[in-house]
């Protein structure tokens, strides 16, 4: 609706213009330099790109001179850019939630890795069994820690890839410890 509401002035206005619309075209660059700043081009690319593509349609319009759809297109894409910068920030909360999430569950699962692997050496599993173990739990966390220095820098989506399959890995190998104790204590039993 207020796209078409725009439109509408936009038409209006258009008819007796003859000269580029300079200013429109600035208010679009304006709000196109805004949503990027905004993190739009990461974190609402669909809407950004769409903002940016009618920029160039309008400049093109202007080449062409054809100042009434130069003037539309200047419209639509700084009222793209606005809504790019919304996403934006909708984006980029959410997926600053998702990675602190991550990286919350992911310590947790390492811990509980740890503490399987002490629980292991204490019953005397042996050594083999636990490597894998120790292995990934030591690449856990030096992904944690990767992973919470992206999230200290607002880099939120390569924080949450840092950790992607991570906790499984740990769980995997919470399974196996866990497997392995129950097969040592069902051989002392016979």
């Amino acid at each position: 609706m207020r796209r078409l509401i725009l439109l509408l002035c936009a038409v209006a206005i258009c008819a007796g213009c003859s000269a580029p619309p300079q200013k429109e075209l600035d208010r679009a660059q304006g709000a196109i330099d805004a949503a990027r700043a905004a993190g739009a081009e990461r974190y609402a690319s669909a809407e950004f790109s769409a903002a940016t593509s009618s920029l160039q349609q309008a400049h093109e319009a202007v080449a062409q001179r054809d100042n009434r759809l130069a003037l539309l297109r200047a419209l639509d894409a700084s009222e793209r850019a606005q809504q790019a910068a919304r996403q934006a920030a909708d984006g980029k909360a959410k997926a600053r939630s998702d990675a602190e999430t991550e990286v919350a569950s992911t310590t947790a699962a390492a811990r509980q890795l740890r503490s399987a692997i002490t629980a292991a050496e204490a019953a005397r599993l042996p050594a083999a069994t636990l490597a894998v173990a120790r292995k990934t739990v030591t690449s856990a966390e030096a992904s944690l820690q990767k992973a919470r220095a992206l999230l200290k820098s607002e880099q939120y989506l390569e924080a949450h890839q840092t950790l992607q399959g991570v906790g499984d890995q740990i769980l995997q190998q919470i399974r196996v410890i866990g497997e392995a104790q129950k097969a040592r204590a069902g051989r002392r039993r016979t």
